[in-house]
Protein backbone atom coordinates (compact mmCIF):
# COMPACT_ATOMS: atom_id res chain seq x y z
CA UNK A 1 0.00 0.00 0.00
CA UNK A 2 0.68 3.62 -0.54
CA UNK A 3 -0.59 7.02 0.29
CA UNK A 4 0.01 10.60 -0.70
CA UNK A 5 -1.32 13.53 1.36
CA UNK A 6 -1.03 17.01 0.74
CA UNK A 7 1.21 19.06 3.26
CA UNK A 8 -1.45 21.47 3.45
CA UNK A 9 -3.84 21.32 6.68
CA UNK A 10 -6.60 23.20 7.08
CA UNK A 11 -8.82 23.13 10.29
CA UNK A 12 -12.72 22.98 10.33
CA UNK A 13 -12.65 26.47 12.62
CA UNK A 14 -10.88 27.85 9.15
CA UNK A 15 -12.99 26.88 6.82
CA UNK A 16 -16.48 27.45 8.72
CA UNK A 17 -14.70 31.35 9.29
CA UNK A 18 -14.86 31.60 5.64
CA UNK A 19 -18.51 31.06 4.52
CA UNK A 20 -20.64 33.51 2.97
CA UNK A 21 -23.03 33.42 5.39
CA UNK A 22 -23.06 33.41 9.04
CA UNK A 23 -24.77 29.75 9.61
CA UNK A 24 -23.92 28.71 13.30
CA UNK A 25 -23.12 25.36 12.08
CA UNK A 26 -20.84 23.79 14.57
CA UNK A 27 -19.09 21.49 12.47
CA UNK A 28 -16.12 19.90 14.58
CA UNK A 29 -18.95 19.11 17.10
CA UNK A 30 -21.36 17.63 14.45
CA UNK A 31 -18.88 15.60 12.71
CA UNK A 32 -15.76 14.64 14.78
CA UNK A 33 -13.40 16.42 12.05
CA UNK A 34 -10.66 18.62 13.43
CA UNK A 35 -8.98 19.19 10.10
CA UNK A 36 -8.22 17.81 6.99
CA UNK A 37 -5.75 17.89 4.30
CA UNK A 38 -6.05 19.98 0.94
CA UNK A 39 -3.98 20.63 -2.18
CA UNK A 40 -1.63 23.45 -2.30
CA UNK A 41 -0.25 25.05 -5.86
CA UNK A 42 1.22 22.41 -8.21
CA UNK A 43 -1.09 19.20 -6.69
CA UNK A 44 -3.99 17.74 -8.28
CA UNK A 45 -5.77 14.15 -8.57
CA UNK A 46 -2.89 12.99 -10.83
CA UNK A 47 0.09 14.43 -8.16
CA UNK A 48 -1.74 12.46 -5.53
CA UNK A 49 -2.32 9.32 -7.20
CA UNK A 50 1.15 9.56 -8.73
CA UNK A 51 2.84 10.22 -4.99
CA UNK A 52 0.65 6.90 -3.67
CA UNK A 53 2.17 4.65 -6.53
CA UNK A 54 5.46 5.26 -5.71
CA UNK A 55 5.10 4.86 -2.49
CA UNK A 56 3.46 1.77 -2.91
CA UNK A 57 5.78 0.29 -4.85
CA UNK A 58 8.36 1.85 -2.28
CA UNK A 59 6.75 -0.60 0.14
CA UNK A 60 6.76 -4.04 -2.30
CA UNK A 61 9.70 -6.29 -3.26
CA UNK A 62 7.95 -5.58 -7.15
CA UNK A 63 9.27 -2.76 -10.01
CA UNK A 64 6.93 -1.15 -12.10
CA UNK A 65 7.83 -3.18 -14.72
CA UNK A 66 6.29 -6.32 -12.65
CA UNK A 67 2.61 -4.78 -12.88
CA UNK A 68 0.05 -6.12 -15.51
CA UNK A 69 -2.59 -4.18 -15.19
CA UNK A 70 -3.26 -0.82 -13.62
CA UNK A 71 -6.61 0.54 -12.17
CA UNK A 72 -7.09 4.43 -11.89
CA UNK A 73 -10.47 4.48 -9.47
CA UNK A 74 -10.71 8.50 -8.48
CA UNK A 75 -13.60 10.31 -8.99
CA UNK A 76 -11.85 13.46 -9.70
CA UNK A 77 -9.14 12.93 -12.54
CA UNK A 78 -7.69 16.71 -12.49
CA UNK A 79 -3.93 17.44 -14.55
CA UNK A 80 -4.62 21.14 -14.03
CA UNK A 81 -6.78 22.69 -11.08
CA UNK A 82 -9.62 23.01 -12.95
CA UNK A 83 -8.99 20.88 -15.87
CA UNK A 84 -10.32 17.02 -15.88
CA UNK A 85 -8.40 14.25 -18.12
CA UNK A 86 -11.17 12.10 -19.43
CA UNK A 87 -9.82 11.06 -23.13
CA UNK A 88 -6.59 10.19 -22.87
CA UNK A 89 -7.75 8.55 -19.34
CA UNK A 90 -5.72 9.24 -16.26
CA UNK A 91 -4.65 5.76 -16.02
CA UNK A 92 -2.78 6.29 -19.01
CA UNK A 93 -0.50 9.08 -17.41
CA UNK A 94 -0.10 7.52 -13.96
CA UNK A 95 1.54 3.78 -15.58
CA UNK A 96 3.68 6.45 -17.69
CA UNK A 97 4.95 8.51 -14.49
CA UNK A 98 5.47 5.55 -12.94
CA UNK A 99 7.02 3.78 -15.29
CA UNK A 100 4.44 0.87 -16.00
CA UNK A 101 3.97 1.56 -19.56
CA UNK A 102 3.38 -2.31 -20.53
CA UNK A 103 0.26 -2.40 -18.05
CA UNK A 104 -3.24 -2.49 -19.41
CA UNK A 105 -4.70 -0.13 -17.81
CA UNK A 106 -8.38 1.76 -17.53
CA UNK A 107 -10.04 4.83 -15.52
CA UNK A 108 -12.88 3.43 -13.39
CA UNK A 109 -15.50 5.33 -11.26
CA UNK A 110 -17.57 3.97 -8.95
CA UNK A 111 -18.10 6.92 -6.30
CA UNK A 112 -16.19 6.68 -3.04
CA UNK A 113 -16.56 2.71 -3.64
CA UNK A 114 -14.19 2.87 -6.39
CA UNK A 115 -10.61 1.61 -4.99
CA UNK A 116 -12.07 -1.20 -3.45
CA UNK A 117 -14.01 -1.87 -6.81
CA UNK A 118 -10.68 -1.87 -8.26
CA UNK A 119 -9.78 -4.24 -5.91
CA UNK A 120 -12.66 -6.83 -6.27
CA UNK A 121 -11.77 -6.71 -10.33
CA UNK A 122 -7.84 -7.38 -10.21
CA UNK A 123 -9.09 -10.08 -6.70
CA UNK A 124 -11.02 -11.59 -9.88
CA UNK A 125 -8.31 -11.83 -12.29
CA UNK A 126 -5.83 -13.26 -10.35
CA UNK A 127 -7.63 -15.83 -8.85
CA UNK A 128 -8.29 -17.07 -12.31
CA UNK A 129 -5.17 -16.66 -13.15
CA UNK A 130 -5.37 -13.78 -15.69
CA UNK A 131 -2.53 -12.20 -13.96
CA UNK A 132 -0.08 -12.10 -11.29
CA UNK A 133 -0.10 -8.32 -10.54
CA UNK A 134 -1.81 -5.21 -10.12
CA UNK A 135 -2.22 -2.19 -8.96
CA UNK A 136 -5.41 0.08 -7.89
CA UNK A 137 -4.53 3.79 -7.49
CA UNK A 138 -6.44 6.75 -6.33
CA UNK A 139 -5.89 10.72 -5.94
CA UNK A 140 -8.95 12.87 -5.15
CA UNK A 141 -8.32 16.38 -5.20
CA UNK A 142 -12.05 17.52 -4.12
CA UNK A 143 -11.78 20.10 -1.40
CA UNK A 144 -13.00 22.48 -4.08
CA UNK A 145 -16.47 21.47 -3.20
CA UNK A 146 -16.05 22.18 0.22
CA UNK A 147 -15.01 25.70 -0.89
CA UNK A 148 -17.88 26.22 -2.94
CA UNK A 149 -20.14 24.66 -0.31
CA UNK A 150 -18.58 27.61 1.73
CA UNK A 151 -20.02 30.22 -0.88
CA UNK A 152 -23.58 29.03 -0.49
CA UNK A 153 -24.55 27.27 2.53
CA UNK A 154 -26.78 29.01 4.86
CA UNK A 155 -27.52 26.60 7.79
CA UNK A 156 -27.41 22.95 9.56
CA UNK A 157 -30.19 22.27 6.92
CA UNK A 158 -28.34 22.42 3.64
CA UNK A 159 -27.52 19.53 1.06
CA UNK A 160 -24.25 20.77 0.76
CA UNK A 161 -23.51 20.62 4.70
CA UNK A 162 -21.57 16.90 3.56
CA UNK A 163 -19.19 19.10 1.26
CA UNK A 164 -17.78 20.84 4.26
CA UNK A 165 -16.41 17.27 5.39
CA UNK A 166 -14.16 16.49 2.45
CA UNK A 167 -10.13 16.41 2.28
CA UNK A 168 -7.30 15.32 -0.43
CA UNK A 169 -5.97 12.30 -0.69
CA UNK A 170 -3.72 9.84 -3.18
CA UNK A 171 -3.83 6.27 -2.03
CA UNK A 172 -2.25 3.17 -3.97
CA UNK A 173 -2.46 -1.00 -3.23
CA UNK A 174 -0.76 -3.68 -5.27
CA UNK A 175 -2.42 -7.32 -5.29
CA UNK A 176 -0.81 -10.32 -6.14
CA UNK A 177 -1.46 -13.89 -4.88
CA UNK A 178 -1.53 -14.73 -1.41
CA UNK A 179 0.06 -17.23 0.18
CA UNK A 180 -2.25 -19.69 1.82
CA UNK A 181 -4.00 -18.30 4.95
CA UNK A 182 -3.95 -14.84 4.47
CA UNK A 183 -5.44 -12.50 1.83
CA UNK A 184 -8.89 -11.88 0.96
CA UNK A 185 -11.24 -14.21 2.24
CA UNK A 186 -14.50 -12.21 0.61
CA UNK A 187 -15.17 -9.99 -1.31
CA UNK A 188 -18.88 -7.92 -3.02
CA UNK A 189 -20.53 -5.27 -3.71
CA UNK A 190 -24.64 -4.39 -3.72
CA UNK A 191 -25.92 -1.39 -6.09
CA UNK A 192 -29.20 -0.02 -4.23
CA UNK A 193 -30.26 2.11 -7.14
CA UNK A 194 -33.46 2.94 -5.81
CA UNK A 195 -31.00 5.65 -3.46
CA UNK A 196 -28.89 6.95 -6.43
CA UNK A 197 -30.18 10.72 -6.15
CA UNK A 198 -29.50 11.27 -2.30
CA UNK A 199 -26.81 12.63 -3.78
CA UNK A 200 -25.89 14.48 -6.78
CA UNK A 201 -23.18 16.70 -8.17
CA UNK A 202 -22.70 19.25 -10.83
CA UNK A 203 -20.60 21.82 -12.47
CA UNK A 204 -20.04 24.33 -9.63
CA UNK A 205 -22.37 27.78 -10.44
CA UNK A 206 -19.94 29.97 -8.39
CA UNK A 207 -16.39 29.19 -8.95
CA UNK A 208 -14.28 26.37 -10.17
CA UNK A 209 -14.64 23.22 -9.98
CA UNK A 210 -18.33 20.96 -9.11
CA UNK A 211 -21.02 21.33 -6.41
CA UNK A 212 -22.81 18.72 -4.66
CA UNK A 213 -25.91 18.18 -3.20
CA UNK A 214 -26.66 15.30 -0.40
CA UNK A 215 -29.86 14.42 1.69
CA UNK A 216 -27.54 13.45 4.71
CA UNK A 217 -30.10 12.45 6.73
CA UNK A 218 -31.88 10.18 4.87
CA UNK A 219 -28.60 8.54 3.40
CA UNK A 220 -27.42 7.71 7.05
CA UNK A 221 -30.46 5.71 7.91
CA UNK A 222 -30.85 4.30 4.49
CA UNK A 223 -27.13 3.41 4.62
CA UNK A 224 -27.27 1.67 8.50
CA UNK A 225 -30.70 -0.19 7.77
CA UNK A 226 -29.41 -2.05 4.45
CA UNK A 227 -25.88 -2.42 5.27
CA UNK A 228 -26.44 -4.33 9.23
CA UNK A 229 -28.33 -6.98 6.78
CA UNK A 230 -25.05 -7.54 4.01
CA UNK A 231 -22.44 -7.56 6.59
CA UNK A 232 -24.28 -10.20 8.25
CA UNK A 233 -24.20 -12.16 5.02
CA UNK A 234 -20.63 -11.24 4.23
CA UNK A 235 -19.54 -12.94 7.46
CA UNK A 236 -21.46 -15.98 7.23
CA UNK A 237 -20.47 -16.61 4.23
CA UNK A 238 -16.36 -15.66 5.25
CA UNK A 239 -17.84 -18.62 8.18
CA UNK A 240 -16.80 -16.48 11.15
CA UNK A 241 -18.28 -14.17 13.39
CA UNK A 242 -18.51 -10.22 13.52
CA UNK A 243 -16.53 -10.59 16.82
CA UNK A 244 -13.57 -12.40 14.99
CA UNK A 245 -12.67 -8.96 12.92
CA UNK A 246 -10.22 -7.42 14.72
CA UNK A 247 -10.38 -4.22 13.01
CA UNK A 248 -13.71 -3.36 10.81
CA UNK A 249 -12.57 -0.14 8.80
CA UNK A 250 -16.07 1.77 7.15
CA UNK A 251 -15.97 4.76 5.14
CA UNK A 252 -15.21 7.70 6.92
CA UNK A 253 -18.73 10.04 6.90
CA UNK A 254 -19.11 11.03 10.54
CA UNK A 255 -17.88 10.10 13.69
CA UNK A 256 -20.97 10.14 14.86
CA UNK A 257 -22.43 7.93 11.80
CA UNK A 258 -20.14 6.06 12.50
CA UNK A 259 -20.95 5.13 16.15
CA UNK A 260 -24.87 4.57 15.16
CA UNK A 261 -23.63 2.13 12.12
CA UNK A 262 -21.82 0.31 14.79
CA UNK A 263 -24.71 0.13 16.88
CA UNK A 264 -26.84 -0.95 14.31
CA UNK A 265 -24.48 -3.90 13.59
CA UNK A 266 -24.05 -4.93 17.53
CA UNK A 267 -28.04 -4.75 17.38
CA UNK A 268 -28.44 -7.30 14.70
CA UNK A 269 -25.99 -9.50 15.16
CA UNK A 270 -25.27 -9.53 18.38
CA UNK A 271 -21.80 -9.42 18.17
CA UNK A 272 -18.51 -6.29 18.35
CA UNK A 273 -15.85 -6.41 16.15
CA UNK A 274 -12.55 -5.60 18.48
CA UNK A 275 -12.01 -2.48 17.07
CA UNK A 276 -13.59 0.23 14.37
CA UNK A 277 -11.25 2.82 13.22
CA UNK A 278 -12.02 6.43 13.04
CA UNK A 279 -9.73 9.16 11.83
CA UNK A 280 -11.75 11.65 10.51
CA UNK A 281 -10.75 14.03 13.12
CA UNK A 282 -7.80 14.76 10.94
CA UNK A 283 -8.59 13.61 7.52
CA UNK A 284 -12.06 14.08 6.72
CA UNK A 285 -13.93 12.50 4.08
CA UNK A 286 -11.20 11.62 1.19
CA UNK A 287 -14.06 9.59 -1.21
CA UNK A 288 -12.80 6.45 -2.79
CA UNK A 289 -8.91 6.79 -0.86
CA UNK A 290 -10.35 7.20 3.03
CA UNK A 291 -10.69 3.12 3.65
CA UNK A 292 -6.91 2.52 2.17
CA UNK A 293 -6.06 5.74 4.24
CA UNK A 294 -7.50 4.84 7.61
CA UNK A 295 -5.78 1.11 6.97
CA UNK A 296 -2.30 2.55 5.99
CA UNK A 297 -2.73 4.63 9.14
CA UNK A 298 -3.08 1.91 11.00
CA UNK A 299 -0.17 -0.27 9.36
CA UNK A 300 2.34 2.88 10.26
CA UNK A 301 1.56 3.35 13.62
CA UNK A 302 1.57 -0.98 13.85
CA UNK A 303 -1.68 -1.51 15.38
CA UNK A 304 -2.94 -4.10 13.01
CA UNK A 305 -0.77 -7.39 13.08
CA UNK A 306 -0.03 -10.27 11.08
CA UNK A 307 -2.77 -12.38 11.49
CA UNK A 308 -5.39 -9.74 11.86
CA UNK A 309 -8.44 -10.15 10.41
CA UNK A 310 -9.59 -6.51 8.74
CA UNK A 311 -12.91 -5.44 7.63
CA UNK A 312 -13.49 -2.81 5.03
CA UNK A 313 -16.86 -1.59 4.34
CA UNK A 314 -17.25 1.02 2.02
CA UNK A 315 -20.46 3.01 1.21
CA UNK A 316 -20.55 5.58 -2.13
CA UNK A 317 -23.52 7.26 -3.28
CA UNK A 318 -25.77 5.36 -5.76
CA UNK A 319 -25.86 3.67 -3.40
CA UNK A 320 -23.64 0.77 -3.71
CA UNK A 321 -21.98 -0.80 -0.62
CA UNK A 322 -19.02 -3.12 -0.78
CA UNK A 323 -17.03 -5.20 1.64
CA UNK A 324 -13.91 -7.07 1.97
CA UNK A 325 -12.61 -9.26 4.56
CA UNK A 326 -9.13 -10.01 4.25
CA UNK A 327 -6.30 -11.17 6.82
CA UNK A 328 -2.62 -9.69 7.08
CA UNK A 329 -0.24 -11.49 5.72
CA UNK A 330 3.79 -10.28 5.71
CA UNK A 331 1.80 -6.31 4.87
CA UNK A 332 2.31 -5.70 8.65
CA UNK A 333 6.23 -5.99 8.23
CA UNK A 334 6.83 -3.07 5.54
CA UNK A 335 5.39 -0.64 8.02
CA UNK A 336 5.54 1.07 10.70
CA UNK A 337 9.40 0.71 11.60
CA UNK A 338 9.95 4.51 11.70
CA UNK A 339 6.89 4.89 14.38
Amino acid sequence: MGVKLPAQRLTTKDLMSKTSHRTRIQLERLTGIHERHVVGPGETSFTLATGAARDCLSHSRHQASDIEMLISTSISRSKGRSSQSFEPPLSLYLKQAIGAAQATSFDLSNACAGMLTGVFILQNLISHGEISCGMVVSGEYISHLSWNAARQIRSLFSKQLASLTLGDAGAAVLLERAPRGSGIDVIGFTTLAEHSRLCLAFPSSVGPGAQMYTKARTLQRVAIEDTAPLVAETIREAGIDLADIDYMIPHQTSARAIRAGTDAFVQRLGARPKHVVINIEEYGNTSSTTLFVALYKCLQEQKIRKHDRVMLLALASGIEIGIAIFTIDNLADSYGHAH
